[in-house]
């Protein structure tokens, strides 16, 4: 019984901790990116857009949550990957075709930022 204590309270911490490391609505996440300038993530862009988390993280999962485990490149999107799910017409996501084409040379600077 004891153990089965230690082991909820355990798991509700961990669950606490992960999502503090969640981009909020309000808040964005930066990522290098090359010479075209660092990526500007902005949750409440894609959280007006009426996306959830999980319509990334979970189903499809198209990102994992942990820093540095997405190894994302304009390749990558461009075949339909990553943000190229809703990003190009290459993806497979519903999404796709609502979202302007980061193939677009046009579109760049809407995510990378100098």
């Amino acid at each position: 019984m004891k153990f089965a204590r230690l082991l909820t309270l355990g798991l509700a911490a961990a669950f606490v901790v992960g999502s503090a490391f969640a981009v909020p609505k309000g808040k964005t996440v930066e990522f290098k990116g090359g010479d075209a300038g660092k990526v500007v993530f902005d949750g409440k862009v894609h959280a007006d857009a009426g996306l959830k988390c999980n319509d990334c993280h979970k189903s499809p999962k198209l990102f994992e949550k942990e820093a540095g485990s997405n190894e994302i490149n304009m390749k990558a999107i461009n075949s339909g990957k990553f943000c190229g799910a809703c990003h190009s017409e290459k993806g497979d996501h519903e999404k796709k075709g609502k979202a302007f084409s980061a193939e677009d040379k046009a579109n760049c600077n809407r995510c990378h930022k100098k």
